[in-house]
């Protein structure tokens, strides 16, 4: 595998129809942007797609017409590596390992959470949206070069 120059991916999921000033601060300067579903309001996809390429998959929110044209999973390719993107963790019916991927990105949870298994990164960027559940409003940004794959996940509020 041959890697460019590290890219930063913006991962965000959970806006529920809520773009933060924050948020698009954060995401300046990324290559490109994954929404891991739960959109909320297409505006949200478009104002992403002024900071950079977006891929977005449907959450369970996203029920409107507009949503339709979602997909439930994603590949995104960034650097040489490839990376499955679904809305709920608890719906992945494949192996990544054995599909070849770098990483799985899903939200739902609202939960920010970054963990390896088998070789491959699991993240979820928590809930950039309205804040639920006493959780963190979170996004992460995603650096995608030779080494292991590390996601510094960012506060968007105080806590």
């Amino acid at each position: 595998m041959v890697f460019a120059a590290a890219m930063r991916l913006g991962i965000i999921s959970d806006t529920h129809g809520l773009l933060r000033p924050e948020a698009v601060d954060a995401l300046q300067g990324v290559n490109l942007i994954v929404h891991a579903g739960d959109v909320g309001d297409p505006e949200i996809l478009a104002k992403l797609k002024t900071i950079a390429p977006v891929f977005a998959v449907r959450g369970n929110v996203d029920t409107q017409a507009w949503a339709k044209e979602l997909p439930e999973s994603t590949i995104v390719q960034a650097n040489g590596a490839s990376f499955y993107v679904l809305h709920n963790l608890q719906y992945l019916d494949l192996k990544p390992e054995a599909a070849g991927f770098r990483a799985v990105i899903s939200g739902h949870t609202h939960e920010p959470k970054q963990y390896e298994r088998n070789g491959v990164l699991y993240l979820n960027p928590g809930s950039a949206g309205p804040r639920r559940f006493h959780l963190p409003v979170t996004l992460a940004i995603l650096e995608v070069s030779g080494k292991p794959l590390h996601a510094e996940i960012l506060p968007l509020l105080p806590s």
